[in-house]
């Protein structure tokens, strides 16, 4: 499109509207800012205009920038729309509604005045991609609201409604929806003619003594490895010692200094991941989706709660239901207590909470879940409970009901062969916390039906999910490729690594937890089960013996106050215990294995490299579709460090040659474990990357 198409000029009785058309979501693609300028330019040129409304067509204001454009060669413009409008001569307005976000609200702060609709959103999210605000956001929100409200918001990414927007002193004025256009031309006619009130007029920002050094000291404990959240910082603390020009100038280099880091590149990647892991390009394009409007959970533990819980908390009633009333009346208090938490933190308010709650039906048998559109059976991990519940769904779910299963790795064709309608089952595997963790990932079984997979996929974005395709084997996509990285771990343990070693490094990765801290948070007990069913199946199956003992002497996590850390009672920081090296040491010396001392980069390419290895098995399979949706799954399900990309991702800024030549020397080191999967030698020998390794069937 031309500029003339994606930004429209129009005047009304000395009004000039200037309308941003570039669908779906008015992007700053080419094209969008050099209309802008244009028609600027014509009403500054027009001497009946006396003031000008922007606004966007369709569901938004403005998106933010088309972020394609970054990282690339551009040419640099003369003049950007961000000067345009700051510098009209004449009153403007920026009417917004749906988004305004990173360049969008950039552009309405460049406006002399700024409406929104009570249900918009504004937010400077540039730290989310790696890089800060580049159109002069990090100079004018502090000279707006202050150096304080600022650094929040540009810090943490977040997307603000408009009427705290409004508290803050972002957007002047509330409108209704139905009125946006119109209140927005009245309220230019009602400015125009009665002086300019520009932001990078005022003075510098000022900020209390320390501001910056907290921010700094707070970052440090969150951001790791991430440089854009201080280069936010030193940019919002030039806006409060520096004129406008030397702050923008300065805020122009910092960002050009990010656009093309590392951390900057893998977060660009994470961010196009994650829009292309919902395609499921196997199935047919006008496959329909069943509507979910209601929901039933079978199962009221920690698990089957946090799933009700992401119904409730984007809107979606749900029943709850239990093998017995005790069990149901603690899975609601549980859910209770959750909330409570929240409220006490000030994440939600009693409002919020009273209604989520009321949200989530506590029913007392299978016969009053028969009415709903899906249920999701998240009862414990054994094949032949889980049997049993779907037989009982089948006799009470009405025709067209979809029924899914949260199992972490049983065959989902067992579990829908329970039913007269296989074609109505798929797995539905949330991640612990379920009310916390994105990842959703949609199991496809033998005779699953593309309704139901697009309904599942559709389902999990209803409820605040990534939803990422996987097809049917032991441990689907995520849990497989991360077992091996729990083997190594465990492993390691015995050869002499200590769990808080291993953490401290994962940690150091950019892990918000190390694993072994991660294991006794989730519970030591329902992975001990799940190897005991593997151990049975397969006679050559390793075990992890130093992991079962620890469960056998009762120490089950943070739930029984030991795990592989001990934990003081009503404090959830692990400390370490001679207890587990003791178990370690007596293992090791019935398998005869020499202890060693271990280095940090060993720990982590053995974690890593391991994993992946058999991402590139689960690849040339076909269970995942791309190397990218592992990547999506392990930010999402397992807490990799976004500003690594993904497990592929970060593969690749080591190179593919040297990955396969470590593994191929551990081959032979320590035995078939380590055989190098022939798509990663593929990959190695033709000089290949990983990110971009696909199914045999998207080749």
């Amino acid at each position: 499109m031309g500029s003339d198409e994606v930004v429209q000029y129009a005047a009304h009785d000395g009004i000039a509207v200037i309308t941003i058309n570039n669908p779906p979501v008015n992007a700053l693609g080419a094209g969008v800012s050099e209309g802008i300028i244009a028609s600027v330019d014509r009403a500054e040129a027009d001497p009946a205009v006396q003031a000008l409304v922007l606004i966007g067509a369709g569901r938004s204001f403005i998106a933010g920038a088309d972020i394609r454009r970054f990282g690339v060669p551009r040419e640099q413009p003369k003049r950007r729309s961000y000067d345009a409008l700051d510098q009209c001569s004449k009153p403007v307005v920026a009417a917004i509604h749906g988004f305004a976000l990173g360049g969008g609200l950039e552009h309405a702060l460049c406006c002399t005045w700024r409406l929104a609709v009570p249900s918009a959103k504004v937010g400077l999210p540039e730290v989310l991609i790696g890089v800060i605000p580049g159109g002069g956001g990090t100079q004018r929100l502090p000279r707006l609201i202050g150096a304080g409200p600022a650094l929040d918001l540009i810090t943490s990414g977040r997307h603000v409604p408009a009427p705290e927007a409004k508290a803050l002193g972002i957007i002047d004025e509330l409108v209704e929806d139905h009125d946006l256009r119109a209140a927005a031309i009245a309220f230019a006619r009602g400015v125009a003619g009665k002086g300019l009130r520009r932001i990078s007029d005022l003075a510098p920002s000022m900020a209390e003594a320390g501001l910056f050094e907290a921010q700094r000291k707070a970052i440090a404990r969150k951001a790791r490895g991430q440089p854009a959240p201080f280069s936010a910082i030193a940019a919002v603390e030039a806006a409060c010692t520096l004129p406008f020009p030397a702050g923008l100038a300065e805020e122009r280099r910092l960002f050009a200094e990010l656009e093309n880091s590392p951390e900057a590149r893998a977060l660009r990647y994470a961010f196009f991941a994650e829009r292309e892991v919902g395609k499921l390009p196997h199935l047919p394009k006008a496959t329909a989706a069943v509507e979910v409007k209601t929901a039933a959970v079978v199962g009221a533990g920690t698990m089957g709660g946090g799933i009700a819980m992401s119904f409730a908390d984007n809107g979606l009633p749900v029943k709850l239901m239990d093998a017995s009333q005790e069990s149901l009346h603690r899975g609601m208090e549980r859910i209770r207590t959750n909330y409570a938490v929240s409220v006490k933190r000030g994440s939600l308010t009693q409002a919020e909470m009273d209604h989520r709650l009321a949200l989530i039906e506590p029913v007392a048998g299978y016969d009053e879940l028969g009415d709903c559109d899906a249920v999701i059976e998240a009862v414990f991990e054994q094949l032949a409970v889980k049997q049993e519940v779907f037989a009982r769904l089948d006799a009470v779910m009405k025709p067209g009901a979809l029924l899914f299963t949260n199992s972490s790795a049983l065959d989902i064709d067992t579990i829908a062969a329970a039913t007269s309608r296989p074609e109505a089952v798929a797995g539905t595997h949330f991640f612990a916390p379920a009310n916390v963790m994105k990842l959703f990932e949609v199991v496809e079984g033998s005779r699953t039906a593309p309704e139901t997979m697009v309904s599942a996929m559709r389902l999990g974005r209803a409820i605040g999910k990534v939803s990422a395709y996987a097809g049917n084997c032991d441990g689907f996509v995520a849990n497989r490729s991360r077992i091996p990285f729990g083997l190594e771990q465990n492993l390691m343990v015995e050869e002499g690594a200590r769990p808080e070693q291993v953490d401290r490094v994962m940690m150091a990765f950019g892990y918000p937890m190390g694993p072994f801290a991660v294991n006794d948070l989730s519970g030591l007990d329902v992975n001990y089960m799940t190897r005991k069913r593997r151990a049975a199946a397969d006679p050559n199956y390793r075990t992890w013996p130093v992991a079962d003992r620890i469960v056998e002497l009762g120490r089950k996590g943070q739930k029984t106050g030991a795990g592989w850390y001990r934990y003081e009672p009503g404090d959830r920081t692990p400390h370490p215990d001679p207890v587990v090296d003791r178990i370690a040491l007596e293992v090791a010396a019935e398998l005869g294995i020499q202890q060693k001392a271990f280095t940090d980069d060993e720990i982590l390419k053995r974690l890593l490299f391991a994993s992946l290895n058999e991402a590139c098995r689960i690849l040339a399979e076909g269970k995942a579709m791309r190397a990218s949706d592992i990547d999506v799954m392990w930010l999402n399900g397992f807490g990799f460090p976004r500003y690594r990309g993904g497990l592929m991702f970060w593969a690749d800024t080591i190179g593919a040659q040297e990955v396969y030549g470590q593994i191929a020397q551990w081959h032979q080191q320590y035995g078939m474990r380590w055989a190098p999967a022939p798509l990663l030698r593929e990959i190695a020998e033709a000089g290949g990357s990983f990110r971009e390794a696909k199914a045999p069937a998207l080749r």
